[in-house]
């Protein structure tokens, strides 16, 4: 149907202003595309329980450089509902875990708390190493170089040991082809953490993964709810047009490493595992970009394609992370709907399918320096 002449005036007009803004550039471009996209009507996800998909709706509402486009999402889950989609199966250096679950949690929650940056910002070369016959990089890497401090009789395990770790030991720790990225940061987190389980857990996280709730969120009591109270680390919030957006990349992460690597034996549950989002990082983000789930704007491919660093806490940043979450949430909803009650999914499948395949590209992704993930 046609629309009236009068009509087509006043969109023409509209059209027109917002030309002139988007030459003019600047702030107020910014506060009309947010106006503009406050008044779409976004679709949610159905409430899983989470804080995290629960704190979103100001960021995903009102982006100015990331959009999800909800069509090519349902598009995806069209096909991607048909693949196996398994439960993950993280394997851990040889023999991390033989001597009881307790190790396990151990080894996996003090990787956890620096596992973050492992390509040099300026060169972009990954962190490798060498160990136990294999050739191990990125994340993979850290791992690597926690068990051969293990085979080594250095107790990087106890909580009192890191928190009197100095540069020295953390640089032979982490012997490999560059100086791991961060090393600083890195050092003064396993001090921090260090201390905290010395304190109030003889030194073992596995004492306090115990004394939590066996759920992610409790009232307070919960896996995630006391990891960012008690170890400020993990607590991966921002302030996005003076909201607080909860992110939880790290505290989420751990705990799924440990669930996906030990629920089947009974040794480690979760209650509300459902409540689990996607672990908002850099790789995710580039396979839903790449899929076409979500778009970016110019000046933000600009940057990206660019290898320029974008500062932490930024819109941009928050964008990014905010709309992997969502729309992994999304895409995660729509794939059940075609799916047999006996084979529905959960998020972090989700972000594991996609991670797996695309954590090689070569495609760019953003560049942040943030102890976050």
């Amino acid at each position: 149907m046609q629309q009236p002449r009068s009509e087509r005036r006043r969109f023409l007009r509209g059209l027109g202003g917002f030309m002139m803004l988007s030459a003019a550039g600047g702030e107020t471009l910014r506060h009309a595309a947010a106006s503009t996209a406050s008044r779409e009507k976004v679709r949610w996800p159905k409430p899983i329980g989470s804080p995290v998909l629960d704190s979103l709706p100001p960021v995903i509402e009102n982006s100015r450089d990331v959009h999800t486009n909800v069509d090519k999402l349902v598009e995806v889950a069209s096909w991607m509902a048909y693949e196996e989609l398994p439960m993950p199966e993280y394997h851990l250096p040889l023999g991390v875990g033989e001597s009881g679950p307790d190790e396990t949690i151990d080894f996996i929650m003090i990787a956890d708390v620096i596992d973050t940056a492992f390509t040099d910002f300026t060169t972009h070369v990954k962190f490798q190493v060498d160990y136990a016959g294999q050739h191990w990089s990125d994340s993979e890497a850290e791992f690597a170089c926690i068990k051969r401090a293990m085979d080594q009789g250095i107790p990087i395990l106890d909580g009192h040991y890191l928190a009197q770790l100095t540069r020295a030991q953390m640089e032979k720790i982490f012997a490999g082809n560059i100086e791991i990225p961060m090393l600083e940061e890195k050092m003064e987190l396993w001090r921090q953490a260090g201390a905290v389980l010395a304190a109030k857990y003889n030194g073992r996280f596995h004492n306090f993964i115990r004394s939590c709730s066996p759920r992610l969120y409790d009232h307070g009591k919960g896996l995630v709810d006391r990891l960012v109270v008690e170890f400020p680390r993990f607590n991966d919030v921002s302030v996005y047009d003076g909201h607080e957006i909860k992110l939880y990349k790290l505290p989420q992460l751990g705990l799924w490493f440990l669930y996906a690597g030990l629920h089947q034996s009974g040794k480690f549950q979760i209650e509300d595992i459902h409540s689990m989002t996607a672990f908002a990082d850099y790789i995710v983000p580039v396979g839903l970009r790449l899929m076409g789930i979500t778009s970016y704007s110019a000046a933000l491919e600009k940057t990206i394609d660019s290898h320029q660093l974008i500062p932490r806490d930024s819109t941009q940043e928050i964008e990014v992370r905010a709309h992997c979450i969502y729309g992994t949430a999304l895409l995660t909803e729509e794939i059940n709907k075609l799916r047999a009650p006996d084979a529905q999914i959960i998020i972090p499948q989700i972000d594991a399918r996609i991670w797996t395949h695309y954590h090689t590209t070569d495609w760019p992704h953003h560049l942040t320096r943030t102890i976050m993930y």
